[in-house]
């Protein structure tokens, strides 16, 4: 393995770096991306369990921000829960935002890997060639083993740069599309949270009922 690489030149260099970082992002995303991280199970019905008993105070949206990025999301829309529902859910919304962008924390990046891992294979296999020709101006071809080098570093880039790309879009698309499902699941239950928030309280109804109840009598 060690002998294919020294044959890539240097120009194989960028190509493994590229697949060290891009390693690094998809276990890290791995990480980051589990389920149980992201939608802890059970944590929107006892949100909204707490919202209904206003069992809410500074500790508990700490707490619940710092928890997971559904968590974040709950803590904003509950840190202006006494406001009109049209408020709350701008507050949902600008807070989603923040989420999705960090769900999708360093894809970019390997996007971009998984693009130019055909490019840097490329060029390697473009400095291959011009290495064989200007062995063979100097030498002739009379000597085939003053070709091999070349056209082995040609190869070896080419191989290595379609080795890298072809995992990094794979998973590129993977982590898209598994932000795209938490995305879907943490807006049904940020709705389900600001229809409990928006409903009226039923001490609020009976207040309102007494106080009718009592203009009556006064009237």
């Amino acid at each position: 393995m060690l002998e294919i690489l020294l044959a890539g030149g240097w120009a194989l260099a960028p190509i493994l770096i590229c697949s060290l970082a891009a390693l690094a992002i998809v276990l890290e995303r791995f990480w980051a991306l589990r389920r149980a991280a992201v939608l802890p199970p059970g944590l929107g019905a006892e949100v909204r369990e707490w919202a209904r008993s206003s069992k809410l105070d500074a500790a508990h949206l700490e707490a619940l921000e710092k928890g997971s990025p559904l968590g974040e999301l709950f803590a904003g829309a509950l840190a202006v829960r006494d406001r009109p529902r049209e408020l709350i859910k701008e507050r949902i919304e600008d807070t989603g935002r923040h989420v999705v962008h960090r769900m999708e924390r360093y894809l970019n990046t390997l996007g971009t890997i998984a693009l130019i891992g055909p490019l840097l294979g490329l060029l390697g296999t473009v400095i291959g060639l011009i290495r064989m020709f200007l062995n063979v101006m100097a030498g002739g071809i009379g000597d085939p083993t003053k070709m091999a080098g070349g056209i082995g570093e040609a190869l070896i880039c080419t191989a290595f740069g379609l080795v890298v790309s072809i995992p990094a879009y794979v998973l590129h698309r993977y982590f898209r599309s598994k932000v795209g499902g938490y995305v879907v699941q943490m807006e049904k239950e940020a709705t389900a949270l600001l229809d409990d928030l928006s409903a009226p309280r039923p001490v609020a109804r009976r207040r309102t009922a007494a106080t009718e109840a009592a203009a009556t009598q006064a009237g």
